[in-house]
């Protein structure tokens, strides 16, 4: 009997499909997931997988995965169309950011949006954000990403003209460990029309952008 009741249908409801949140489940749980999808020929992306915990599955799921480890996911193609550039692209104020950036622009890509990284353009040396200010506005949607202070968000909001997705992250120290000087300062940013995810959710910003995307198509 099966220990698990993924939803399938939930695209048809939501306009996006269940993830796999793979922190909490048992080697054994990931796996019959996968497998049931296998049987379904449905694709899956999964999300917080561990080195560890990717190295703890059976051999036969690690091998119809595409497992990255720097952002924790890992990828099922049953027959993913291939991802496109569509308006939206991910910036991320320091190569500490990386693993939840690159956790966004994996959600994306699984979703067919290819979306470019700008990297390391934190607010501590402007001028790096800046030489790269003109190639982030062509973008309909900024996702932003940033710890310590979170001042990326609110400079990213004043110059780019599309919507910003702040996602603030746990790296800090003192005052801003756990990310939540960060999320602090994106929820009371004084530029009008940032919006906010959770800690560390580069998951559900890359879902908004998905969402908002997929009604732009439909207008």
């Amino acid at each position: 009997m099966t220990s698990v009741h993924f939803d399938w249908r939930r695209t048809e409801r939501s306009g996006l499909p269940e993830a796999v949140f793979c922190a909490s489940k048992s080697a054994d749980q990931i796996g019959e997931i996968v497998n049931l999808a296998l049987g379904r020929k449905h694709s899956l992306l999964l999300t917080k997988l561990t080195e560890e915990a990717f190295e703890g599955l059976a051999e036969e799921i690690r091998a119809r995965l595409d497992h990255d480890s720097l952002s924790g996911t890992a990828i099922l193609d049953c027959g993913l169309a291939p991802a496109t550039e569509k308006g939206v692209c991910v910036v991320a104020a320091g190569t500490s950011d990386m693993p939840v950036a690159a956790e966004a622009r994996r959600t994306l890509g699984f979703h067919g949006i290819d979306a470019p990284l700008v990297c390391d353009v934190g607010v501590a040396g402007l001028w790096r954000l800046m030489e790269r200010i003109d190639e982030i506005r062509r973008h309909r949607v900024v996702i932003a990403v940033a710890g310590m202070e979170g001042a990326l968000f609110s400079v990213l909001g004043g110059l780019v003209p599309g919507l910003v997705i702040a996602v603030p992250t746990s790296v800090g120290y003192g005052v801003a460990e756990g990310g939540r000087a960060a999320l602090k300062a994106a929820l009371a940013s004084c530029v009008p029309g940032v919006v906010v995810v959770n800690i560390d959710n580069g998951y559900g910003a890359a879902a908004a952008a998905v969402k908002i995307e997929a009604l732009r198509g439909a207008q």
